[in-house]
C-alpha cells in the first residue's frame, strides 16, 4: 500500500475489523496507523484505548484489546496525536493527549534503565572500561553501550574493538546509567549474547526515535562502526 504521509488515507480508518484482528495476533510485521508503512514490531510501538477513553502506550505488546500501532519515532506520533489519528482508528472512543510523545519517551528511557539492571543482575553485563574491553576482545558482546557523556578517546578505543554484529549506542548520560547499574559512575557498558540482548536492542532502537535530533549519539550501529557523532 502507498504510504499517505499528509493526510490519513481511508484504508487506515475503514479497515476491516477481523482482517485487523487476523493481523494483529499473526505475523512479526505490523501496518503503522500514520505512515501507513508495514514495518518489523520492532521498530514499532503498540498503543491500546484505555477504559476511559485514553491512548495507552503498551511498550511490552501484552495489554488486552485491540493494538494501534505506530512508528517508533517522536515525528510519527508527534503527528497522529496532531492530526487526531488516534480518535479516528477507534471511531470516537479514545483521543490522545498532547503529552503522549513526551510519556512515550519518559516510559522508553525507563525501560532502557531497567533492562540494563535485570542484566546486571543476571550476570549478562558488564561495566567498567577494563571490563569491558576484555569481553570484546574475547567475542562476547552483542552490545556496546557508551555513556553519551563519556571521553571520546575511550569510547573510540573500545568502538574500534568491536567485531562485526557488535550494536553500539550511546543512549544515555553517566548520571542516568549509574544509578541503574548500582555504581557512583557508568561510561562503558558490554551486555552479552542472547535473549536479552536482543529485548534490549529492541528497546534501544525505539528510545533512539524519541531522542531528540541533535542527540546522533542515541542512533546505534554494527559491525564495529562507532556510532555517528560520538568521536
Amino acid at each position: 500500500m502507498t504510504p499517505q504521509p499528509d493526510e490519513f488515507g481511508p484504508a487506515a480508518v475503514d479497515m476491516d475489523e477481523s482482517e485487523s484482528e487476523m493481523a494483529e495476533m499473526t505475523g512479526p510485521a505490523r501496518t503503522c496507523i500514520v505512515t501507513r508503512k508495514v514495518l518489523d514490531k520492532g521498530l514499532m510501538i503498540r498503543f491500546v484505548a484505555g477504559p476511559s477513553g485514553d491512548i495507552v502506550p503498551d511498550l511490552k505488546g501484552d495489554l488486552p484489546g485491540r493494538g494501534f500501532w505506530v512508528t517508533a519515532d517522536r515525528k510519527t506520533l508527534d503527528e497522529a496525536v496532531r492530526k487526531h489519528i488516534f480518535t479516528k482508528v477507534t471511531k470516537g472512543k479514545a483521543k490522545a493527549d498532547a503529552g503522549l510523545p513526551d510519556r512515550v519517551a519518559a516510559l522508553l528511557e525507563r525501560q532502557v534503565l531497567d533492562q540494563l539492571g535485570l542484566a546486571k543482575k543476571s550476570g549478562h553485563l558488564v561495566a567498567g572500561f577494563d571490563k569491558v574491553e576484555i569481553a570484546l576482545r574475547s567475542g562476547k558482546v552483542k552490545l556496546l553501550l557508551e555513556a553519551s557523556d563519556g571521553a571520546a578517546e575511550g569510547r573510540g578505543k573500545l568502538a574500534r574493538l568491536a567485531g562485526p554484529g557488535v550494536e553500539i549506542w550511546a543512549p544515555l548520560p553517566s548520571e542516568a546509567l549509574a544509578p541503574a547499574l548500582g555504581r557512583l559512575h557508568a561510561v562503558h557498558v558490554a551486555v552479552k549474547p542472547g535473549g536479552m540482548a536482543d529485548r534490549l536492542s529492541v528497546t534501544l532502537r525505539r528510545h533512539a526515535g524519541f531522542m531528540p535530533a541533535a542527540d546522533s549519539a542515541a542512533v546505534g550501529s554494527t559491525g564495529g562502526t562507532a556510532v555517528p557523532g560520538t568521536l
